[in-house]
């Protein structure tokens, strides 16, 4: 049986942006706005796109929140649905999370993006995920390296292994939403693996554990993706190593269903990926994209689209026919902080809480690899986030430090 959701009139305030000096505050108020600058800057939209973006970034944060005016759109029902709770109240008073996944549809709607005409399908931030493969090139070399000597053994090694989830985890600074891909670069270091010191929770162990008790049964493994550029390459490396030793016979890779939080991946992300590791002149990144194709063709390699994951919604509201698809499976890795604060329903939870009670809604055993880079944390030990204060009064959401949390199933299949 599935574990019963959690009782919302009893749950921790969300986190909003009214709430003054917060990075809740600063995200919307400043952000949201620049990143609507970005988009202008980085495309060239008719006028009339351009007046409808600039609208929407002056409008940010005091005019009230709106229906989404999306003629035929396929998720223009449910956004109904999502806004009624706060038409009229302005973005700083709406929940944050709410706030960014509106904002996002808002330039959906701007550029119109789901209606007939010369920018229907059109990602308004394809140059930022294109910038985020050509800026690292030579850290998915070295990627691709040293993934190359772990497939060509063989077998399943936990070493290896949990070494590509230290990779995964730190990919996900390449967040394209937070630290653009011709600034600085910010995933400089991903690729190492290193910086344990700076992983707060590392249940890297009892997640190896997991995987090698199952080894053979024809185990599945599902993703939710998070950002496309460097961070993809590091979640398809994980991938490619879990399908290539045997530790899964299929992985579902779920990933969002428009473009959204700058450089979310969408399925056509996935393949635009495979085919820049297929174009590269270095052989381990050729060979790498081989495999990829070769996973993809013969249908262990699995993608999804679903508009849930571009909703408002906390991972408790999981649709039925959602919870359906991940319940069979073996383990749900989670990546990046946005699927984090969807776990935790983005709310001021004590950062004491057990991750396994707060999530024990969700039947699967369920992997979080997450940056921090918002004030929503759980899982700590008593007395740890007074000392990472101490040692870094950023730490919550700079990026720089990171958790690997791991949840066991939760309850039994029906």
């Amino acid at each position: 049986m599935a574990a019963p959701p959690l009782d919302e009139r009893s749950l921790p305030d969300p986190l909003r942006a009214a709430e003054v000096g917060t990075f809740t505050h600063y995200s919307v108020v400043e952000r949201l706005p620049d990143i609507v600058q970005r988009t202008l800057n980085e495309n060239r939209f008719p006028p009339a796109v351009e007046e409808r973006l600039r609208a929407l970034g002056e409008g940010i944060p005091h005019v009230p929140i709106r229906h989404i005016e999306d003629r035929l759109a396929p998720d223009v029902l449910e956004w109904r649905r999502y806004v009624a709770e706060y038409e009229g109240q302005n973005w700083l008073e709406v929940p944050w999370f709410f706030a960014e996944n509106y904002f996002y549809r808002r330039i959906m709607e701007a550029i119109g993006y789901f209606q007939q005409g010369p920018l229907q399908g059109v990602d308004p931030f394809e140059y930022q995920k294109r910038q985020g493969l050509e800026t690292t090139r030579a850290e998915i070399g070295r990627l691709a390296a040293d993934l190359a000597g772990w497939v060509a053994a063989g077998a399943w090694d936990r070493d290896a292994f949990t070494r590509l989830l230290g990779i995964s985890l730190w990919g996900n600074q390449a967040d394209l939403s937070l630290w653009p891909a011709d600034a600085e670069a910010e995933a400089s270091e991903a690729g190492a693996g290193s910086r344990e010191d700076m992983i707060i929770v590392d249940d890297s162990e009892a997640v190896a554990e997991h995987i090698e008790a199952r080894r053979g049964q024809a185990a599945r493994i599902d993703v939710l993706g998070d950002n496309a550029g460097f961070e993809l390459v590091t979640d398809l490396a994980l991938v490619d190593y879990i399908l290539s030793v045997g530790a899964a016979s299929a992985v579902h890779l779920h990933l969002k269903a428009h473009p959204t939080f700058v450089s979310d991946a969408m399925i056509k992300d996935v393949h635009e990926t495979v085919e820049f590791l297929l174009l590269e002149g270095d052989d381990a990144v050729r060979a790498f994209g081989e495999r990829l194709r070769g996973h993809l063709a013969d249908g262990r390699l699995v993608l999804h689209e679903d508009f849930f994951w571009n909703s408002p919604l906390a991972l408790w509201a999981l649709p039925r026919l959602l919870q359906d698809e991940v319940n069979p499976s073996h383990l749900v890795i989670s990546k990046g902080d946005a699927n984090y604060r969807r776990i935790l329903g983005d709310r001021h939870w004590p950062f004491t809480t057990p991750f396994e009670d707060v999530a024990s809604y969700f039947l699967p055993p369920l992997l979080a690899l997450r940056t921090c880079k918002s004030e929503v944390v759980v899982g700590l030990r008593t007395g740890q986030a007074a000392n990472l204060t101490q040692k870094d009064p950023d730490w919550l959401i700079n990026g720089e430090w990171g958790l690997i949390q791991f949840k066991p199933r939760t309850g039994r299949l029906e």
